[in-house]
């Protein structure tokens, strides 16, 4: 075999092995996509029919639905009355939708002090505790929810540091210490919506924005409006 033949062989098997690696870590990507869990029906409110939305935030998701990141800050759904490492979540198009968080972190701070007003909500306020607010202090945020392309944006307080009875890891209980934050949106047009927390609150790295900020499952995800 000549020295060109050689090369090009070698040049092919190279090819092959790379092609092989991309289709496994492709393959890989789309097993561990997250499950879509749909919102559940509620009675009509003011003529249009609802559904309801209930999640929960965590300072660290735990070895039970993260072994690899367990240190990792993330988002959890309610479904079917289990908790549910998933950030995509399915809701009707043109319809309202409730939605609970159960806010178990604590505060971070805004870099980003517009982001500490309530926008998008029926009535543009959340309750928090019982509360019906239009903004928070942007230092005591901990997260947000906002969905850019449906003009959503909700700040979500901290739990106090002196709060007694933190969680530890998800999924937390609300016998732990904790924030509830309710609010109503309505969605538009069928579509899959982008949405993320924009505090930066990934400790240890880059200016807060790495790891569970840029993974899918975390802290964003899809709202697939059908």
């Amino acid at each position: 075999m000549s020295v060109l033949a050689k090369k090009l062989l070698g040049i092919g098997v190279g090819v092959v092995i790379v092609g092989v690696l991309i289709g496994f870590y492709v393959a890989s990507w789309a097993t561990s996509f997250p499950q879509s869990v749909a919102a559940v029906s509620t009675r009509k409110v003011a003529g249009f029919s609802g559904t309801q939305l209930t999640l929960q935030t965590v300072a660290a998701i735990g070895p039970k639905y993260s072994p690899n990141n367990p240190d990792w800050v993330s988002y959890l759904v309610l479904d079917h009355g289990k908790w549910v490492h998933s950030t995509v979540f399915t809701v009707p198009a043109n319809s309202l939708v409730h939605v609970t968080v159960y806010q178990y972190d604590g505060d971070t701070g805004l870099r980003n002090p517009f982001l500490a007003q309530v926008q998008g909500t029926i009535g543009g306020t959340v309750t928090v505790d019982g509360k019906a607010i239009t903004s928070i202090n942007p230092e005591e945020a901990s997260h947000t929810f906002a969905v850019p392309q449906l003009g959503l944006f909700i700040p979500l307080p901290g739990v106090p540091e002196e709060a007694k009875n933190q969680c530890e890891f998800a999924p937390c209980l609300t016998s732990e210490a904790h924030r509830t934050i309710t609010f109503t949106f309505r969605t538009g047009a069928k579509g899959r919506y982008r949405w993320q927390c924009f505090v930066p609150c990934a400790a240890g790295w880059i200016d807060g924005n790495g790891g569970p900020m840029q993974t899918l499952g975390y802290m964003d995800g899809f709202l697939d409006v059908v």
